[in-house]
């Protein structure tokens, strides 16, 4: 199977059910799918809430990528991007707090998380079923 991918530009809006849909398409085993709708949804979230600051002028692009090995997504917002110490997937401290479970999440629905050197650009990568996890799916996103 060659490598393939399709590009994907949307404006920055909550209304994500369609978008999720078109993003698993590739992805027929049903559990899989909806552990990876959830990361996939947290991360679009997080995109137009923190990074597009819920702006309508504002897009999320996002590069779906099909390996033999690999489904790889990669979301990138128009914000100033994460900090380096804002990217842990780890639990709030306060278990009441108002938000920092969305990262957790999704570094526990896919089986690889990096982060752009300006951290506005997310890639997460689920293995393919039937595969061996060794190593990560891609190399680092300099940008």
């Amino acid at each position: 199977m060659p490598l393939r991918w399709s590009d994907f530009i949307t404006p920055s809006t909550l209304q994500l059910a369609p978008l999720l849909d078109l993003l698993l398409e590739p992805v027929r085993c049903r559990e899989l799918q909806s552990r990876l709708q959830l990361g996939l949804q947290e991360a679009l979230v997080n995109a137009v809430r923190h990074g597009n600051g819920c702006d309508p002028s504002k897009s999320i692009r996002i590069r779906r990528i099909e390996s033999p090995r690999w489904w790889i997504w990669q979301i990138q917002d128009e914000g100033p991007g994460l900090p380096d110490c804002g990217r842990a997937g780890c639990l709030p401290q306060q278990s009441d707090a108002a938000s920092g479970r969305g990262l957790f999440l999704i570094h526990h629905c896919f089986d690889d998380v990096r982060w752009s050197r300006r951290g506005n650009r997310l890639q997460l990568a689920a293995s393919r079923p039937g595969h061996q996890l060794s190593g990560g799916a891609g190399g680092s996103l300099d940008r």
